[in-house]
């Protein structure tokens, strides 16, 4: 299904129930603190579909596929569906050296992390492993392919968990972090892209209305 450029937004699909967007890198989901930090994916629907409502988000450097119930009812089943791992989403994300599968990997090249995060409150909004304090956080991932020198990897990503920053504190975690990560990466891997090289690429789920299997795709811009 082709997608609908309108008022600022790529739109993937819309019907009277839900929206799917295509968020660009660097605009917030919803509104921020200050006038500045007031242009976001939910202004911009709300513009052209009024009763549009945010289910989920990303985070503001992260470009991609994003999800919008159009009332209320449709908004709590959708979350509900999100709470129950019943949305399927991955990513593809660009990152620093050459990230080798694990021992976890399974017979279609997949391998796991398994690394608890918690809030660094000393530094929030950061994130951090923390094997006493952090949540559970599952994260499936695998190698598409290798840069040019061997000294990156684009990676498939898998959330099974849906922790804050999930996929970038794993990533770093095993020393691979996203290029352009400005949170969690050395100045070095930041200054190697203009941008979070992470887009969230693939979204599925069941339509809560008609029963439909819904999947969308979108290429990532980098």
């Amino acid at each position: 299904m082709s997608a609908e450029h309108r008022a600022g937004l790529v739109c993937v699909h819309a019907d009277d129930s839900l929206l799917v967007l295509d968020k660009p890198a660097g605009l917030l989901c919803v509104p921020g603190r200050g006038p500045d930090k007031q242009d976001c994916l939910s202004a911009r629907a709300q513009a052209l579909w009024p009763d549009a409502l945010i289910v989920h988000r990303l985070d503001q450097p992260t470009s991609g596929l994003v999800l919008m119930a159009r009332s209320l009812p449709m908004q709590r089943a959708l979350s509900q569906a999100f709470a129950e791992r019943q949305v399927h989403k991955r990513y593809q994300a660009v990152v620093a050296g050459r990230l080798q599968p694990d021992a976890s990997t399974d017979g279609h090249g997949w391998s796991l992390i398994d690394l608890p995060i918690a809030a660094d409150w000393e530094r929030r909004p950061l994130r951090i492993v923390d094997a006493e304090r952090g949540q559970p956080s599952l994260t499936r991932w695998r190698v598409l392919a290798r840069g040019h020198a061997n000294d990156t990897t684009r990676v498939e990503l898998e959330p099974v968990t849906g922790r804050t920053h999930q996929l970038r504190v794993h990533l770093a975690a095993l020393g691979h972090p996203i290029l352009g990560d400005m949170l969690y990466a050395d100045a070095a891997t930041q200054a190697r892209a203009p941008r979070l090289l992470l887009h969230a690429c693939a979204l599925g789920f069941m339509h809560p209305i008609s029963g439909e299997e819904c999947s969308y795709l979108s290429e990532p811009p980098f």
